[in-house]
C-alpha cells in the first residue's frame, strides 16, 4: 500500500516555514501583467555532473520556445531538502519538479502554495491528451498539482527459461494453471540436466512485487478494490487469500524457493542464469538483464533462453495485469513566482510547448545529426565527435524536466543489436500493448489521509510480515485473519474510512 498511497501528517521545521512564508499567496490574483520571457526551473540531475551551461540542447531548448530559461540543477540525493530551501526562500523560480507526493508537499499544496491546475490542463493540445488514470493517480485528492512526468504503465511478466521449455516439450503457460504445471515440470524433470531435485519452478527475488503480480492476477485489485461504490485493502477479499493459499502450496511443495523473503538483491539473478531455477515473476528490465547475461555467455544463442508472457490469466479465465503508477512525479508551479492566472498560462503554454514532438525528442533522444541518426525508426548513437558527447551527455538531465505526456509515443528507442534482440523488443512491445487493455488501476492511489502519515508504516508492516509467515507455513488461515484484525485495531478501520471520504468527495 505504500507504493500508492501517500499521506500526509507532520511535517519538517523546514516545511512550516515553506507554509507560513507562502501565507500571502493564497488568492489567486488574475489581473493582467507583463509577459513572462524567463523561465526558471529546478531540476535534479542523476549524473556526476550537471550539463554545461548554454549547451546545444539548452540553445535548441530556448529557441523552440521563444523563453529565456534559467536551470538550477540540484543533485538528487539532496534534491527534496534543496527544494523545502528554495520554496522558504525568496528565490523561488517558476517550474519546481515534484518528486513525490510526500507530507510537506501535501501540505503545502492544500495551503496554496502551488496552482491547481485542474481546470486549465484540458485547454493546451498536448496537456489536454495526458492519461486519466495517471492523471488522477497523480493528483492530490482529486486535484491536479502539477503536469505528471510519464513513465511506462505496463512493466510486469513472467519471465520463464525457454530452452527449458523446449527440452521438456512445454508449451508456453497462458494462465496461473498453466504457470504450477510448467513450474512442476521445472522441479521435477531436470530440465538442466544437473540431477534431480536440484531446480526449483520458480524463484522469488523480489517477493512483494511478485505476490503483488500474483495476487492481482487472482483479481484481489491493486491495494484497493471498489466495491459497490465503497473502498476496501485488496487483502480483505478472497481473491487475495486464495492467491497466498496457491504460494503457500508451491512453497511447499518446493516449487517456489524457500529463502524468498530473504534472497539478497544481489543475487536475484543467479538461480535463473545458473540453472536452479526456471521462471521469475517480474518487471521486463529483469528479463532483458538476463537475457544479456546470457547473451555474454553464449552471443549466438543466449538470448533464446529467456521467455517473456506478459501478465497471465487468472483463475476465472480473466488477465488482470498490473499496472505501474505511470508517472514519477511532475511539474509544479508555485504561487510565489507565478503570480497572475496569465502568468499562469505562460508557464503552463511553455510546458505544453516541451510536449511538441521535436522537443519531447530533443530533451530524450537529444539532437538528430549530431548525437544520433535514426533508422527503421530507431535510433543509432553516433560517437567520436565533442558535440554529440555534449548532447548525449546533457539528454540524461534534461529527460528530467521532460513530461511526455502525448497520448502516442515519438521517442525513439535505441536500436535492437541483432534480429534476436529485435525480435525480443517487438514481443515485449506487444505484450505491453496487449495488457494495457487489462490493467488494474489503484482506485485510492490519488488519495492522502493523516492515519497513514502517522501509523502508515506500523500497518504496512503487519500485513508484510502476515503474508510472509502464511506464504512460508508458520501461520495458518486463522493467524492471516488474526492479523488483519490487528491491522484494523491498529488503525486500519481509520485508515479505510478516511479514504473512503476521499473517495466519496471524488466521485
Amino acid at each position: 500500500m505504500k507504493k500508492q498511497l501517500v499521506l500526509c501528517g507532520g511535517i519538517s521545521l523546514i516545511g512550516s516555514m515553506l507554509i507560513a512564508g507562502c501565507g500571502n499567496n493564497q488568492t489567486e490574483d488574475t489581473s493582467s501583467g507583463e509577459s513572462l520571457n524567463k523561465i526558471t526551473m529546478m531540476v535534479p540531475f542523476i549524473e556526476t555532473d550537471p550539463p554545461e551551461a548554454d549547451n546545444m540542447v539548452h540553445q535548441k531548448l530556448e529557441e523552440y520556445t521563444g523563453k529565456e530559461i534559467t536551470i538550477n540543477w540540484v543533485p538528487n540525493p539532496s534534491y527534496v531538502d534543496k527544494m523545502n530551501i528554495t520554496l522558504a526562500s525568496d528565490d523561488i523560480p517558476e517550474i519546481i519538479v515534484i518528486q513525490g507526493k510526500d507530507p510537506g508537499f501535501v501540505k503545502s499544496a492544500e495551503n496554496g502554495t502551488f496552482w491547481d491546475l485542474t481546470d486549465y490542463i484540458q485547454d493546451y493540445p498536448n496537456l489536454s491528451q495526458a492519461n486519466e488514470e495517471i492523471l488522477q493517480a497523480s493528483s492530490l485528492n482529486g486535484k491536479v498539482y502539477g503536469i505528471y512526468r510519464a513513465r511506462d504503465l505496463m512493466r510486469s511478466t513472467a519471465i520463464i527459461r525457454k530452452d527449458w521449455l523446449e527440452k521438456l516439450g512445454l508449451e508456453e503457460p497462458q494462465n496461473i494453471e498453466d504457470l504450477y504445471n510448467v513450474a512442476k515440470a521445472f522441479k521435477e524433470q531436470d530440465p538442466e540436466g544437473n540431477g534431480e531435485g536440484k531446480t526449483t519452478g520458480i524463484i522469488i527475488p523480489n517477493f512483494a512485487q511478485a505476490f503483488d503480480i500474483l495476487t492481482i492476477w487472482y483479481g484481489a485489485g491493486n491495494n484497493w478494490v471498489d466495491e459497490n461504490g465503497t473502498l476496501k485493502p485488496s487483502f480483505q477479499t478472497d481473491e487475495y487469500l486464495e492467491a497466498i493459499k496457491f504460494a503457500q502450496k508451491m512453497v511447499d511443495e518446493g516449487l517456489i524457493n524457500k529463502d524468498f523473503a530473504t534472497l539478497s538483491s544481489d543475487n536475484w539473478n543467479d538461480p535463473f542464469v545458473n540453472g536452479t531455477g526456471g521462471i521469475i515473476l517480474d518487471m521486463y528490465s529483469r528479463a532483458s538483464q538476463i537475457a544479456n547475461v546470457f547473451k555474454q555467455q553464449d552471443p549466438e544463442n543466449g538470448a533464446d533462453k529467456v521467455l517473456i508472457t506478459g501478465n497471465l490469466a487468472g483463475p476465472d479465465g480473466n488477465v488482470y495485469a498490473q499496472p505501474t503508477a505511470g508517472y514519477s512525479g511532475f511539474l509544479a508551479i508555485p504561487k510565489a513566482s507565478v503570480k497572475t492566472e496569465e502568468e499562469l498560462r505562460e508557464v503552463l503554454d511553455f510546458i505544453d510547448k516541451t510536449n511538441d514532438k521535436d522537443m519531447q525528442i530533443l530533451l530524450n533522444n537529444g539532437i538528430e545529426g549530431v548525437n544520433f541518426e535514426v533508422e527503421d525508426g530507431f535510433s543509432v548513437a553516433i560517437e567520436g565527435t565533442e558535440e554529440a558527447t555534449e548532447v548525449a551527455n546533457a539528454i540524461k538531465s534534461y529527460a528530467q524536466m521532460g513530461t511526455n505526456v502525448t497520448e502516442e509515443s515519438v521517442l525513439y528507442t535505441a536500436k535492437p543489436a541483432t534480429d534476436k534482440d529485435l525480435e525480443f523488443w517487438n514481443l515485449r512491445k506487444s505484450l505491453e500493448e496487449r495488457d494495457l487493455a487489462y490493467a488494474v488501476y489503484d482506485p485510492a492511489a490519488a488519495y492522502v489521509t493523516d492515519t497513514y502519515a502517522t501509523k502508515g508504516a506500523q500497518l504496512d508492516q503487519i500485513i508484510t510480515d502476515a503474508r510472509v509467515k502464511f506464504i512460508a507455513g508458520q501461520i495458518d488461515e486463522a493467524g492471516w485473519k488474526d492479523a488483519i484484525t490487528l491491522w484494523e485495531n491498529s488503525g486500519g478501520k481509520d485508515l479505510i474510512e478516511e479514504t473512503n471520504t476521499l473517495y466519496q468527495a471524488d466521485n
